[in-house]
Protein backbone atom coordinates (compact mmCIF):
# COMPACT_ATOMS: atom_id res chain seq x y z
CA UNK A 1 0.00 0.00 0.00
CA UNK A 2 1.33 3.46 -0.90
CA UNK A 3 0.48 6.91 0.43
CA UNK A 4 0.73 10.00 -1.76
CA UNK A 5 0.80 12.99 0.59
CA UNK A 6 0.39 15.60 -2.16
CA UNK A 7 -2.79 14.03 -3.57
CA UNK A 8 -3.96 12.68 -0.23
CA UNK A 9 -4.55 9.27 -1.79
CA UNK A 10 -3.96 5.74 -0.66
CA UNK A 11 -3.22 2.94 -3.16
CA UNK A 12 -4.41 -0.60 -2.57
CA UNK A 13 -4.70 -3.79 -4.57
CA UNK A 14 -7.73 -6.01 -4.42
CA UNK A 15 -10.36 -7.99 -6.28
CA UNK A 16 -13.67 -6.72 -7.63
CA UNK A 17 -16.38 -8.74 -5.89
CA UNK A 18 -19.45 -6.88 -7.12
CA UNK A 19 -20.45 -4.23 -9.63
CA UNK A 20 -23.74 -2.31 -9.42
CA UNK A 21 -24.81 0.90 -11.14
CA UNK A 22 -21.31 2.04 -12.07
CA UNK A 23 -19.90 1.32 -8.61
CA UNK A 24 -17.40 -1.49 -8.08
CA UNK A 25 -16.79 -3.09 -4.71
CA UNK A 26 -13.17 -4.10 -4.23
CA UNK A 27 -12.09 -6.62 -1.59
CA UNK A 28 -8.60 -5.69 -0.38
CA UNK A 29 -8.44 -8.60 2.04
CA UNK A 30 -9.05 -6.26 4.95
CA UNK A 31 -12.17 -4.41 3.82
CA UNK A 32 -14.46 -3.86 0.85
CA UNK A 33 -14.03 -0.46 -0.77
CA UNK A 34 -16.67 1.22 -2.97
CA UNK A 35 -15.00 2.53 -6.12
CA UNK A 36 -15.63 4.19 -9.45
CA UNK A 37 -13.61 3.33 -12.56
CA UNK A 38 -11.39 6.01 -14.04
CA UNK A 39 -12.45 7.38 -17.42
CA UNK A 40 -9.43 5.83 -19.14
CA UNK A 41 -11.18 2.46 -19.11
CA UNK A 42 -14.27 3.82 -20.86
CA UNK A 43 -12.09 5.49 -23.50
CA UNK A 44 -10.27 2.19 -24.05
CA UNK A 45 -13.61 0.32 -24.20
CA UNK A 46 -12.60 -1.81 -21.20
CA UNK A 47 -15.27 -2.64 -18.64
CA UNK A 48 -14.18 -3.75 -15.17
CA UNK A 49 -15.82 -6.99 -14.11
CA UNK A 50 -16.21 -9.21 -11.09
CA UNK A 51 -13.04 -11.23 -10.54
CA UNK A 52 -10.71 -8.52 -11.88
CA UNK A 53 -7.60 -7.96 -9.83
CA UNK A 54 -7.15 -4.20 -9.65
CA UNK A 55 -5.21 -1.31 -8.19
CA UNK A 56 -7.35 1.32 -6.53
CA UNK A 57 -6.62 4.84 -5.38
CA UNK A 58 -8.20 5.65 -2.03
CA UNK A 59 -9.36 9.24 -1.86
CA UNK A 60 -10.42 11.52 0.94
CA UNK A 61 -12.02 14.30 -1.08
CA UNK A 62 -15.13 12.83 -2.67
CA UNK A 63 -18.61 11.95 -1.50
CA UNK A 64 -19.30 9.76 -4.53
CA UNK A 65 -16.97 6.84 -3.79
CA UNK A 66 -14.21 5.88 -1.41
CA UNK A 67 -11.80 5.28 -4.26
CA UNK A 68 -11.12 4.88 -7.95
CA UNK A 69 -9.93 1.89 -9.96
CA UNK A 70 -6.72 2.99 -11.64
CA UNK A 71 -5.42 -0.28 -13.08
CA UNK A 72 -6.90 -3.61 -14.13
CA UNK A 73 -4.25 -6.31 -13.96
CA UNK A 74 -3.84 -8.78 -16.81
CA UNK A 75 -6.70 -11.28 -16.89
CA UNK A 76 -5.93 -15.00 -16.89
CA UNK A 77 -9.30 -15.64 -18.56
CA UNK A 78 -12.64 -13.94 -18.92
CA UNK A 79 -16.23 -14.65 -19.91
CA UNK A 80 -18.78 -12.42 -21.61
CA UNK A 81 -21.90 -14.08 -20.17
CA UNK A 82 -21.70 -13.76 -17.26
CA UNK A 83 -19.12 -10.95 -17.25
CA UNK A 84 -16.45 -12.35 -14.94
CA UNK A 85 -12.70 -12.89 -15.06
CA UNK A 86 -9.88 -14.87 -13.47
CA UNK A 87 -11.84 -18.05 -12.79
CA UNK A 88 -9.39 -20.63 -11.43
CA UNK A 89 -11.78 -23.54 -11.19
CA UNK A 90 -15.19 -24.76 -12.28
CA UNK A 91 -17.23 -26.75 -9.79
CA UNK A 92 -19.43 -28.34 -12.46
CA UNK A 93 -22.68 -29.27 -10.76
CA UNK A 94 -25.15 -31.86 -12.03
CA UNK A 95 -28.09 -33.39 -10.22
CA UNK A 96 -28.55 -37.15 -10.25
CA UNK A 97 -32.35 -36.69 -10.02
CA UNK A 98 -34.96 -33.95 -10.30
CA UNK A 99 -33.71 -33.07 -12.94
CA UNK A 100 -31.96 -36.17 -14.24
CA UNK A 101 -28.36 -35.66 -15.40
CA UNK A 102 -27.82 -34.42 -18.94
CA UNK A 103 -24.36 -35.67 -19.80
CA UNK A 104 -24.27 -33.84 -23.15
CA UNK A 105 -24.75 -30.50 -21.40
CA UNK A 106 -22.28 -31.49 -18.69
CA UNK A 107 -19.63 -32.27 -21.30
CA UNK A 108 -20.06 -28.82 -22.87
CA UNK A 109 -19.21 -27.26 -19.51
CA UNK A 110 -16.13 -29.45 -19.32
CA UNK A 111 -14.98 -28.46 -22.82
CA UNK A 112 -15.48 -24.76 -22.04
CA UNK A 113 -13.34 -25.08 -18.91
CA UNK A 114 -10.64 -27.09 -20.67
CA UNK A 115 -10.40 -24.47 -23.42
CA UNK A 116 -9.63 -21.78 -20.86
CA UNK A 117 -7.21 -23.85 -18.79
CA UNK A 118 -9.55 -23.89 -15.80
CA UNK A 119 -9.36 -26.64 -13.16
CA UNK A 120 -12.43 -28.89 -12.93
CA UNK A 121 -14.25 -30.72 -10.15
CA UNK A 122 -17.54 -32.48 -10.92
CA UNK A 123 -20.11 -32.39 -8.14
CA UNK A 124 -23.16 -34.65 -8.43
CA UNK A 125 -25.93 -33.48 -6.11
CA UNK A 126 -29.10 -35.15 -4.80
CA UNK A 127 -27.16 -38.37 -4.30
CA UNK A 128 -29.49 -39.07 -1.39
CA UNK A 129 -32.40 -39.45 -3.85
CA UNK A 130 -30.94 -42.19 -6.08
CA UNK A 131 -29.78 -45.77 -5.81
CA UNK A 132 -26.23 -47.04 -5.98
CA UNK A 133 -26.55 -48.04 -9.65
CA UNK A 134 -27.24 -44.44 -10.69
CA UNK A 135 -24.22 -43.22 -8.76
CA UNK A 136 -22.03 -45.94 -10.22
CA UNK A 137 -23.07 -45.06 -13.79
CA UNK A 138 -21.93 -41.47 -13.31
CA UNK A 139 -18.74 -42.64 -11.62
CA UNK A 140 -17.86 -44.94 -14.53
CA UNK A 141 -18.18 -42.11 -17.04
CA UNK A 142 -15.93 -39.56 -15.33
CA UNK A 143 -13.88 -41.22 -12.59
CA UNK A 144 -10.71 -41.54 -14.67
CA UNK A 145 -10.94 -37.97 -15.93
CA UNK A 146 -11.90 -35.50 -13.16
CA UNK A 147 -12.30 -35.42 -9.37
CA UNK A 148 -15.83 -36.52 -8.49
CA UNK A 149 -18.05 -35.78 -5.49
CA UNK A 150 -21.47 -37.29 -4.74
CA UNK A 151 -23.43 -35.49 -2.05
CA UNK A 152 -26.51 -33.88 -0.65
CA UNK A 153 -25.88 -30.14 -1.11
CA UNK A 154 -27.88 -29.35 2.04
CA UNK A 155 -25.58 -31.39 4.29
CA UNK A 156 -22.61 -29.39 5.65
CA UNK A 157 -20.83 -32.59 6.64
CA UNK A 158 -20.89 -33.87 3.07
CA UNK A 159 -19.75 -30.52 1.68
CA UNK A 160 -16.59 -30.80 3.75
CA UNK A 161 -15.32 -33.09 0.97
CA UNK A 162 -15.50 -30.14 -1.43
CA UNK A 163 -13.57 -27.69 0.77
CA UNK A 164 -10.03 -29.01 0.01
CA UNK A 165 -10.57 -28.29 -3.69
CA UNK A 166 -11.47 -24.66 -2.97
CA UNK A 167 -8.35 -23.51 -1.12
CA UNK A 168 -6.56 -20.49 -2.62
CA UNK A 169 -8.76 -20.46 -5.73
CA UNK A 170 -11.54 -18.42 -7.27
CA UNK A 171 -14.12 -21.09 -8.09
CA UNK A 172 -17.30 -20.77 -10.12
CA UNK A 173 -20.32 -23.00 -9.71
CA UNK A 174 -21.41 -24.04 -13.20
CA UNK A 175 -24.33 -26.15 -14.30
CA UNK A 176 -28.01 -26.07 -15.30
CA UNK A 177 -30.57 -24.35 -13.09
CA UNK A 178 -32.14 -26.40 -10.34
CA UNK A 179 -29.18 -28.69 -9.69
CA UNK A 180 -28.21 -27.14 -6.35
CA UNK A 181 -25.57 -24.48 -7.07
CA UNK A 182 -27.13 -21.86 -4.77
CA UNK A 183 -27.73 -24.52 -2.14
CA UNK A 184 -24.05 -25.46 -2.20
CA UNK A 185 -23.03 -21.84 -1.81
CA UNK A 186 -25.50 -21.10 0.97
CA UNK A 187 -24.47 -24.24 2.85
CA UNK A 188 -20.79 -23.36 2.53
CA UNK A 189 -21.48 -19.84 3.74
CA UNK A 190 -23.92 -21.02 6.40
CA UNK A 191 -26.17 -18.28 5.05
CA UNK A 192 -29.80 -19.21 4.47
CA UNK A 193 -30.49 -15.73 3.07
CA UNK A 194 -29.25 -16.85 -0.36
CA UNK A 195 -32.38 -17.68 -2.30
CA UNK A 196 -32.60 -21.23 -3.62
CA UNK A 197 -34.86 -22.51 -6.34
CA UNK A 198 -37.07 -25.46 -7.13
CA UNK A 199 -37.62 -27.34 -10.35
CA UNK A 200 -40.58 -26.35 -12.48
CA UNK A 201 -43.15 -29.13 -12.45
CA UNK A 202 -44.30 -28.14 -15.95
CA UNK A 203 -40.92 -28.05 -17.70
CA UNK A 204 -38.73 -30.11 -15.40
CA UNK A 205 -36.16 -27.32 -15.57
CA UNK A 206 -34.76 -25.42 -12.65
CA UNK A 207 -35.59 -21.82 -11.91
CA UNK A 208 -32.50 -19.63 -11.80
CA UNK A 209 -32.49 -17.69 -8.52
CA UNK A 210 -29.25 -15.69 -8.76
CA UNK A 211 -29.90 -12.17 -10.09
CA UNK A 212 -26.44 -10.59 -10.19
CA UNK A 213 -22.79 -11.56 -10.23
CA UNK A 214 -20.95 -11.58 -6.91
CA UNK A 215 -17.72 -13.06 -5.64
CA UNK A 216 -17.87 -14.28 -2.04
CA UNK A 217 -14.89 -14.73 0.23
CA UNK A 218 -15.22 -17.80 2.42
CA UNK A 219 -14.55 -16.60 5.95
CA UNK A 220 -13.65 -20.03 7.34
CA UNK A 221 -10.98 -20.85 4.77
CA UNK A 222 -8.89 -19.15 2.08
CA UNK A 223 -11.15 -19.33 -0.95
CA UNK A 224 -13.49 -17.23 -3.10
CA UNK A 225 -16.60 -18.43 -4.95
CA UNK A 226 -18.49 -16.75 -7.77
CA UNK A 227 -22.26 -16.65 -7.54
CA UNK A 228 -23.66 -15.81 -10.97
CA UNK A 229 -26.89 -16.03 -12.97
CA UNK A 230 -24.82 -17.44 -15.83
CA UNK A 231 -22.77 -20.58 -16.40
CA UNK A 232 -26.03 -22.44 -17.06
CA UNK A 233 -25.30 -23.18 -20.73
CA UNK A 234 -22.51 -22.80 -23.24
CA UNK A 235 -22.38 -22.25 -26.97
CA UNK A 236 -18.88 -23.40 -27.75
CA UNK A 237 -16.66 -21.10 -29.83
CA UNK A 238 -15.73 -21.82 -33.40
CA UNK A 239 -13.33 -24.71 -32.95
CA UNK A 240 -11.59 -26.54 -35.75
CA UNK A 241 -12.72 -30.20 -35.71
CA UNK A 242 -9.10 -31.34 -35.41
CA UNK A 243 -8.75 -29.35 -32.16
CA UNK A 244 -11.67 -30.91 -30.32
CA UNK A 245 -9.86 -33.97 -28.94
CA UNK A 246 -7.48 -31.66 -27.02
CA UNK A 247 -10.37 -30.78 -24.72
CA UNK A 248 -11.29 -34.39 -23.93
CA UNK A 249 -8.26 -35.37 -21.81
CA UNK A 250 -9.29 -39.01 -21.61
CA UNK A 251 -9.31 -39.17 -25.42
CA UNK A 252 -6.34 -36.92 -26.10
CA UNK A 253 -3.98 -39.06 -24.06
CA UNK A 254 -4.27 -41.76 -26.76
CA UNK A 255 -4.39 -39.45 -29.79
CA UNK A 256 -0.66 -39.11 -30.36
CA UNK A 257 -0.39 -42.81 -31.14
CA UNK A 258 -2.66 -42.65 -34.18
CA UNK A 259 -1.26 -43.66 -37.57
CA UNK A 260 -2.26 -40.47 -39.39
CA UNK A 261 -1.50 -36.89 -38.43
CA UNK A 262 -4.76 -35.00 -38.09
CA UNK A 263 -6.69 -38.15 -37.22
CA UNK A 264 -10.19 -37.20 -36.07
CA UNK A 265 -10.67 -40.53 -34.26
CA UNK A 266 -13.87 -41.19 -36.14
CA UNK A 267 -13.51 -43.70 -39.01
CA UNK A 268 -9.76 -43.57 -39.70
CA UNK A 269 -7.75 -46.83 -39.75
CA UNK A 270 -5.18 -47.62 -37.05
CA UNK A 271 -6.72 -45.09 -34.67
CA UNK A 272 -5.43 -45.57 -31.15
CA UNK A 273 -8.47 -43.80 -29.71
CA UNK A 274 -11.04 -46.17 -31.22
CA UNK A 275 -8.84 -49.10 -30.16
CA UNK A 276 -8.87 -47.76 -26.58
CA UNK A 277 -12.67 -47.53 -26.71
CA UNK A 278 -12.89 -51.18 -27.78
CA UNK A 279 -10.58 -52.20 -24.93
CA UNK A 280 -12.69 -50.26 -22.43
CA UNK A 281 -9.93 -47.76 -21.64
CA UNK A 282 -12.15 -44.90 -22.81
CA UNK A 283 -15.74 -44.81 -21.58
CA UNK A 284 -18.20 -45.26 -24.51
CA UNK A 285 -20.28 -42.31 -23.33
CA UNK A 286 -17.30 -39.99 -23.47
CA UNK A 287 -16.33 -41.22 -26.92
CA UNK A 288 -19.91 -40.87 -28.22
CA UNK A 289 -20.03 -37.38 -26.71
CA UNK A 290 -16.84 -36.51 -28.57
CA UNK A 291 -18.15 -37.90 -31.88
CA UNK A 292 -21.45 -36.04 -31.54
CA UNK A 293 -19.63 -32.77 -30.83
CA UNK A 294 -17.22 -33.46 -33.70
CA UNK A 295 -20.05 -33.95 -36.19
CA UNK A 296 -21.71 -30.74 -35.00
CA UNK A 297 -18.48 -28.83 -35.63
CA UNK A 298 -18.09 -30.40 -39.06
CA UNK A 299 -21.66 -29.51 -40.01
CA UNK A 300 -21.08 -25.95 -38.82
CA UNK A 301 -17.98 -25.67 -41.03
CA UNK A 302 -20.03 -26.57 -44.12
CA UNK A 303 -22.06 -23.41 -43.69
Amino acid sequence: MAYDQENEALDNEGTIVRGVGGFYYVDTGEEIVECRARGIFRKANVKPCVGDEVTIERTQDTDKAAGFITEIHERRNNFARPLVSNVDQFIVVSALADPEPNYKVLDKFLIAAEMRGIDIVICFTKADLVDDDTIEKAREVYSNVYPLLFLDARDPEQLKDLVPYLFEKKSALAGPSGVGKSTILSTLRRDSSIQTGSVSEKTGRGRNTTRHVELFRMTDFDAMIFDTPGFTSFDLPDLEPAELAEYYPDIYRYAEGCRYNGCLHDREPDCRVTEAVKRGDINPHRYNSYIEELHELQARKKY
